[in-house]
């Protein structure tokens, strides 16, 4: 089962599979969120997850049990 991944304020959509890191699955989207350490301490690479849940995209997975996922990709001028 995959999930339609749509990265926002983009408007990119990409098939993910659950599991799959949120940080590989921009990349392949060719989208970009900055990061930092890779392992969720700084926060660089924080994005919010449907409604508003923010996440550390280079430790969070896409996640199982649903058909679609709007992820938010931030714009920080400090990364």
């Amino acid at each position: 089962m995959t999930v339609k991944v749509q990265f926002l304020p983009h408007s990119i959509t990409i098939e993910a599979q659950p599991g799959e890191l949120i940080l590989e699955v921009a990349q392949k989207a060719g989208v970009f969120i900055p990061t930092g350490c890779l392992m969720g301490s700084c926060h660089a690479c924080e994005v919010e997850l449907g409604e508003g849940n923010p996440v550390c995209s280079c430790i969070k997975v896409i996640p199982a049990g649903s058909d679609f996922l709007n992820i938010y990709v931030y714009s920080d001028p400090v990364w």
